[in-house]
This record gives C-alpha cells, sequence and structure tokens, in this order.
C-alpha cells in the first residue's frame, strides 16, 4: 500500500507490503537521508517504521470499540546497520512484525527488520487499547503519486534549533502532515526524532559516525508541533567507543511528552 504524500506515512516513504493480524510487513527508504543536525548519515526513519508496523499489528487486536495509542518503543540494531544502509541506499529497510504474547491492557508487537537479506535488527512496540475516541479522523485519499522531500527534516516538519557541545535541539514545527489520526505528531516521527537529537548530542567533531544500537522511548502524553515544540538530548557519557544519551520531546507547554534512551557505538 502505498500512502498520499499529505499523510506522515507518505511522508516519510513507508509502504505497507502486508497486512493481517498474524504478521504484517512493511518498508521505508534509510540510505542517502542526513541527520539535520550533525549532517552525517543516520538510522533514525527506522523508528518511524516500526512504531508503523508494530503499532498495526497491535491494532488489529482492537475490539470494535477500542483505539490503539503506541506507549513503548524499543530498537536493536547490529553493529553494521548504518554500514549496511549506507552501502545501498536504494535498498529499503523491511519490518516484518508478528503479534506477541496475548492481549491485555497493553498489547506487544514483536518486528524483525532487514536490509535485502541481511538482518539489520529487532524491535518492539507496546500499545495501549483504550475507548475509541470521538475525534478519530480519516487521512486524506489524495493521489499517492510523487516522491517525498528530499532531505529528513523537510519530511519531519523540523528545524535545528541548537547543536554542539553535548546537547542537541531539533524544533518541531507545527505541519498536519505529520499528524496521526487524532491529531497529534505520529509517534513514528517523534521517535525518530529522538534518535536524531540523542545522535547529535554524542557528537564530538571527530567526523567518525556514532552508530545508534539501540533506541527505547517512553510515550507519556500527547505531543503536537507549535512555536515551542522540541526535541532536546544531552550526552550522558561518551567515551572512545561507546556514548549514552537521554532525549525528551517538549511541547508548547513545557511538559514533557516523550523521554528516550539512545545508545550508540563507533
Amino acid at each position: 500500500m502505498h500512502y498520499p504524500l499529505n499523510t506522515p506515512l507518505g511522508r516519510m516513504g513507508v509502504q505497507t507490503l502486508e497486512e493481517s493480524p498474524d504478521r504484517c510487513v512493511a518498508s521505508i527508504p534509510v540510505g542517502d537521508l542526513l541527520n539535520p543536525l550533525t549532517r552525517m548519515p543516520t538510522v533514525a526513519p527506522l523508528a518511524m517504521l516500526v512504531d508503523h508496523i508494530g503499532g498495526l499489528i497491535n491494532h488489529l487486536r482492537r475490539s470494535d470499540d477500542e483505539w490503539t495509542v503506541s506507549s513503548e518503543l524499543a530498537i536493536e540494531l547490529t553493529p553494521n546497520a548504518l554500514d549496511l544502509v549506507t552501502a545501498a541506499p536504494q535498498v529499503p529497510v523491511v519490518a516484518t512484525a508478528r503479534p506477541f504474547g496475548p492481549k491485555g491492557t497493553a498489547s506487544l508487537g514483536l518486528c524483525e527488520l532487514t536490509h535485502g537479506d541481511q538482518p539489520l535488527g529487532t524491535a518492539t512496540v507496546r500499545s495501549f487499547h483504550i475507548h475509541a475516541p470521538g475525534h478519530v479522523v480519516a487521512w486524506p485519499a489524495d493521489s499517492a503519486e510523487g516522491t517525498p522531500p528530499a532531505t529528513l527534516e523537510d519530511r519531519m516538519s523540523v528545524e535545528v534549533a541548537e547543536t554542539g557541545g553535548r546537547t542537541a535541539v531539533l524544533r518541531q514545527l507545527p505541519d498536519p502532515v505529520i499528524n496521526n489520526s487524532i491529531g497529534i505528531v505520529h509517534g513514528g516521527v517523534s521517535a525518530a526524532a529522538l534518535e536524531l537529537v540523542g545522535c547529535a548530542a554524542l557528537g564530538d567533531g571527530t567526523g567518525v559516525p556514532w552508530r545508534t544500537a539501540s533506541l527505547r522511548v517512553n510515550y507519556l502524553r500527547q505531543f503536537r508541533g507549535g512555536n515551542e515544540s522540541r526535541y532536546e538530548a544531552r550526552a550522558l557519557r561518551t567515551g572512545r567507543s561507546s556514548g549514552v544519551a537521554d532525549a525528551q520531546a517538549i511541547g508548547d507547554d513545557g511538559a514533557v511528552a516523550l523521554v528516550a534512551r539512545l545508545t550508540a557505538y563507533r
């Protein structure tokens, strides 16, 4: 399934290849995209892919009067993940998701990430089952023709606010195109942005890229783009070959909406 460019999935180039309660498959382009803060290659779009396909497999388990919202997302990548996607940028990353364990207050989706015939990582998405909100809106059904914007910052509607030292900040611009069906920033977009600022906060100006090994995101409350909406990260530790950063998404009201921890190696 191709999505219109005026939806978050279409804007990020996501395609759903298979959809059933037992197995969902989707892909996303990752190669040739750069972190706007560091101008270096990034695997951040994988967070968008995982949130979509892991959330979808959970969503298909809901009852008729239920909706689902992401509560946790976790990604574990192979040491060569960044090298694989940059060496063959024309090859999209594919995620295959299956339900894991029984449905409860929250359901768990397990994902396998591959690049061509190479394993890239594993991921999980935990989704809360809630009563269906009354303000769910259908995404536009316009033509899927065209291509997404060339740069990652344009796809995600973010702009650089601060970089350097041990902190990094991206602004989340108000843009309905990157909102989900309940009118807030798509969880995959915000998770990807947290990866971007987390990796940038580890940067030391050497030009040697950090390779994200793990990303764990907790969704605390609704997050909307606005004049003061932003993603911030600070480095907790940077060593010769490993680093850890904490990141958060902060809304216009100053409240923290998402938190994340990123671990990277080089």
